[in-house]
């Protein structure tokens, strides 16, 4: 059993390492700041993004601060005050992450830009470091505030002893998690919502309708879609992986302290010793990416790939030797390897149906209309899913055979590890994009386009892979923490011959389309709208079109910003309510089946939208690299059409569900007791319920 000394020590390592990479977040943010923000008109688009994207981010904030508010009230009341203040400090941390990574990658755009000017390299080196700060905010803001938080609930405990105070402070940490979840939620759908509508306005009204380049400064739209690069997949996609990464600490924490079949404290400490150790990995990767990129030219993609599979070369060995030298135990090594190796089977995987041939092929399918290019996507991105889904699949079974339930959470910590270098790599994508788009509107030529451009579709990929490793992480996340769930309320088994379990996975089945469907509509309202403005603009301000004039572009902005933030509360709140109101009507074990059937459901469809929308997308930039006609052609506008379709399946729909299905599963694991208390008491008055 670990002793007091090995207990603290491990949780005083997790808490130095996580505050040392916040020191290094400091560190790129200062050197990116420093940098030349180029001319004053380049200063004027930048600043009127980040100021469109900060407004956001104060709006959406204060929504999501009332939803937290009232949450945590509720929980003091039902569960304890403590789970409580980790659900606010967990809610906290998170939007801090999306602030600094947002604030950061809004004022690298305009020097990614003008580092364009001067070479591909240079502009990689301020791009990548860019969301390389998002990265490693959401890791070290993760680790850091849940370690402090779950030391002090050990230190102020009221046990006897250490090993009965980190039982208690464990399920009070729960909360903590549930915090990650509800402004991953908020976050992500909101600004999937906004990043979507003005793009897919921006588009259609643009490139379709007028026959005008993409980021033209005639687009009242532009600005508005440059913000909902930002809000979409910097804020978005940080809140989400937080959650991911939390929630698989959480869970690990929560199966190990339970008898299963002892209690394993070192396990606790071990799962908190992984977490640093990915940290520190992630750290050493984002080095590495300056490093490989200085030798050559090269293509941006291996660059990317190289910081990467360093960061998991140095985890993975010292996982070894932490898993061997300090936990004993090389069966828990085998358990975390199968979760890295899934989670870059996943990676590869997007990289792979989002660019080259596959690519190529949806480009050739447009010659003949848009009705093929989204046929084709479609066949594609369905395919896409099998070697993912079979790679989780198989992790799963092998993490269980080496370490049984407790090897599902280190699999999760194994492939979530490298979060900091996996939401890096995704984050860059967006600066790129606002650089690309700062490159046209401010004229700097078709070379600093270009080289932009090229960072901007190699963005487009590492998004694709990005959102891939999201979702399966999701997975293997959501099956920990519903083995935690499952662990709390004492659910042994469940049982598919039982007519309420069945009814519970179908129900379960069909709330990733009811959640689609919502936001892909909310999409679709918040576009019509953009393009309504445009047309408007366009119609009324004389000289617009010619140039002689600058649009109103804060109008756009405000429309979709003002549709975001209506459109997120309804599946926000479904995602907190359903699970709790089936537990309480039909039983944990309706509950439990509820829970499997939306992660089955959930996680293929996740992975066929993320992919069919990247795929479209790329295609598009393929076409408008001069293609099979190139930009303006009849092929063009096709896969244009495509990439309107995907828009909202990639950024929107696809990534909003592996937040879902992992909400649901901690809202199950925080009220679970509470769920079948009530559930019990209700079935004494209606016994029909039971």
């Amino acid at each position: 059993m670990l002793g007091l000394f090995g207990g603290f020590t491990s949780l005083v390592t997790a808490i130095f390492v996580s505050f040392l990479s916040m020191l290094f977040v400091w560190y790129l943010a200062g050197k990116i700041l420093r940098m030349d923000p180029g001319t004053e008109l380049m200063q004027k688009i930048s600043n009127s993004i980040h100021t469109g994207a900060m407004a956001f981010l104060k709006r959406e904030y204060t929504i999501i601060a009332y939803f937290v508010f009232v949450i945590a009230i509720i929980m003091f009341i039902f569960i304890a005050r403590k789970t409580a203040g980790a659900f606010i400090v967990g809610a906290l941390c998170s939007l801090t992450a999306g602030y600094i990574g947002m604030t950061v990658a809004t004022k690298s755009n305009a020097r990614t830009a003008q580092q364009a000017a001067k070479s591909f390299n240079d502009a990689l080196n301020v791009a990548f470091p860019g969301g390389a700060v998002m990265g490693i905010s959401v890791a070290g803001l993760g680790l850091f505030g849940l370690s402090i938080i779950y030391l002090i609930f050990i230190l102020t405990s009221k046990q006897p002893d250490f090993l009965n105070s980190v039982i208690s402070a464990t399920q009070l940490i729960v909360g903590f998690s549930m915090g990650a979840s509800s402004v991953a939620l908020f976050a992500r759908v909101g600004g999937g919502i906004y990043t979507k509508g003005a793009d897919v306005g921006a588009d259609l009204v643009g490139k379709v309708e007028a026959g005008i380049p993409e980021d033209d400064p005639r687009n009242p739209a532009v600005i508005a879609d440059n913000v909902g690069d930002n809000v979409g997949d910097v804020a978005g996609m940080g809140a989400d992986l937080y959650e991911s990464y939390v929630g698989a600490i959480v869970s690990g924490l929560v199966i190990a302290v339970a008898p299963n079949p002892i209690i394993d404290i070192a396990g606790a400490m071990f799962i908190l010793l992984l977490s640093a150790l990915g940290i520190a990995s992630s750290v050493v990767g984002i080095f590495f990416v300056p490093f490989a990129n200085a030798k050559s030219e090269e293509d941006p993609q291996k660059v990317l790939n190289k910081g990467m599979i360093s960061a998991v070369v140095i985890f993975a060995v010292g996982a070894f030797i932490l898993s061997t030298v300090w936990y004993k135990n090389i069966n828990a090594f085998w358990s975390v390897l199968s979760g890295l190796v899934a989670g870059m089977i996943v990676g590869f995987v997007a990289q792979y149906y989002t660019s080259g041939k596959i690519v190529k092929a949806i480009a050739e399918s447009a010659k003949t209309g848009p009705a093929t290019c989204i046929l084709e996507g479609m066949a594609q991105a369905m395919k896409s899913t099998v070697v993912p889904l079979v790679a989780i699949a198989l992790a799963t079974i092998i993490a269980y055979q080496c370490s049984g339930i407790f090897g599902i959470a280190l699999s999760a910590i194994g492939m979530l590890a490298l979060v900091g270098t996996t939401v890096a790599i995704d984050a860059y994508g967006p600066i790129a994009d606002n650089a690309a788009g700062i490159a046209e509107m401010a004229h700097m030529g078709q070379e600093v386009r270009t080289r932009a451009e090229r960072l901007d579709a190699v963005g487009n990929t590492t998004a694709a892979i990005g959102k891939g490793f999201a979702i399966a992480s999701a997975a293997l996340a959501a099956l920990a923490l519903f083995v935690a769930f499952a662990q709390t309320v004492n659910l042994k088994l469940i049982d598919c011959l039982n007519p309420k379990v069945v009814a519970g996975v179908l129900i379960g089945g069909i709330v990733p389309f009811m959640f689609c469907s919502a936001t892909i509509k909310a999409v679709g309202r918040a576009a019509y709208k953009v393009v309504e403005e445009v047309r408007r603009q366009w119609r009324e301000i004389p000289g617009l079109m010619e140039g002689r004039v600058m649009p109103d572009s804060s109008k756009c902005v405000d429309i979709t910003t003002k549709s975001a933030l209506t459109e997120m509360i309804a599946p926000g709140l479904s995602a907190v309510v359903l699970p709790i109101v089936i537990g309480v009507l039909l039983g944990v074990e309706t509950l439990g089946g509820f829970l499997v059937g939306s992660l089955v459901v959930g996680v293929p469809m996740a992975l066929f939208l993320a992919n069919a929308g990247g795929a479209w997308d790329n295609a598009k930039k393929y076409v408008e690299e001069g293609n099979l006609g190139g930009k303006g052609s009849d092929v063009h506008k096709a896969t244009v059409i495509g990439d309107t379709v995907g828009d909202p399946c990639k950024d929107t729909a696809g990534p909003s569900i592996n937040i879902l299905l992992k909400l649901m599963a901690v809202v199950s694991l925080v009220f679970g007791l509470v769920i079948q208390n009530l559930h019990l008491s209700l079935s004494n008055l209606l016994p029909f319920l039971k």
